[in-house]
């Protein structure tokens, strides 16, 4: 039995991602169970869930695994970084202390794939959204009714080539381009975060004046990263924050970015005119 061909446990975080997911997996005649984080979980998916638990519960998140297993697991929606401290005070009973101060302290990717690994060391398989519900992902090509214009297929292409250097160095998976010139990288704090930024470094003065020609969002996956648990992902609320931060459009890598509600996204594109189209990183 592989991680894909296992029983499935859907992990629900916040956000409407995992009732998505779960939406997905019905159409697909896929049986799965739920097991809603407690504080996070939307009200739908606490209403369906088998069991619920409490972040850091690590041990009790294990003995309900096990008591379903041996399962794969489906992590879903979004869930706040909790302290170091915590991490290592739930889990000392379970991994060396020295080894979960290494993986807590090195970033979220390192914090991510450690919290995957003490799963799969107690036999259970990961399976990503992507692999789950692959019909949630980016189509290639052009959604909605605009297309780039020449200044933004040069930003799209200086922003693929920037986020694939930068991605050894664990900073976001997106930019706003403008030509061969980045405004802004993202960094920890999201994809809306830094088009805030954005949108007072591009539209001068104070974020009010005109946008610069050729103003693009670009989001792609790391190169390296572990998409069972950090696809970049977009909805219609990034479309709105790109509008405000001056943005003619959104490239999203195709094939490896979420669009959360894609109706709703392709729509609040069309509204704002602004272009929407998943790219290949190859092109």
């Amino acid at each position: 039995m592989t991680a894909l061909t296992a029983p499935l446990v859907l992990v629900a975080g916040a956000g409407r991602l995992p009732e998505l997911v779960a939406e997905s997996l019905d159409r697909a005649g896929r049986p799965f169970r739920i097991l809603a984080i407690r504080g996070f979980a939307e009200r739908a998916m606490r209403a369906r869930a088998a069991a619920s638990v409490d972040l850091l519960d690590i041990a009790g998140v294990l003995a309900i695994l096990k008591a379903w297993g041996p399962v794969s697991v489906v992590p879903a929606g979004g869930v706040s970084r909790p302290n170091p401290a915590a991490i290592l005070n739930a889990a000392a009973a379970l991994r060396n202390r020295d080894a979960l101060k290494a993986i807590a302290s090195g970033g979220d990717d390192r914090l991510l794939r450690g919290a995957l690994a003490l799963l799969e060391e107690n036999g259970h398989g990961i399976v990503g959204v992507h692999e789950a519900a692959p019909d949630l992902l980016s189509p290639e090509g052009i959604m909605g009714r605009f297309r780039p214009d020449a200044a933004a297929a040069e930003s799209i292409a200086a922003g693929r080539a920037l986020l694939s250097a930068l991605a050894p160095y664990d900073v976001g998976q997106a930019a706003v381009m403008v030509a061969q010139r980045a405004i802004a990288v993202e960094g920890p704090e999201g994809t809306d975060r830094m088009l805030a930024r954005a949108r007072g470094l591009g539209r001068k003065p104070f974020g009010y004046g005109a946008a610069q020609a050729g103003t693009v969002l670009v989001k792609v996956a790391k190169r390296g990263q572990d998409l069972r648990v950090d696809l970049p992902a977009i909805g219609p609320r990034t479309v709105v924050n790109a509008a405000a931060a001056g943005c003619s459009g959104l490239a999203i890598q195709a094939g490896f970015t979420l669009i959360i509600d894609r109706p709703a996204t392709v729509a609040a594109a069309d509204r704002a005119g602004l272009f929407l189209t998943g790219v290949s990183l190859d092109a």
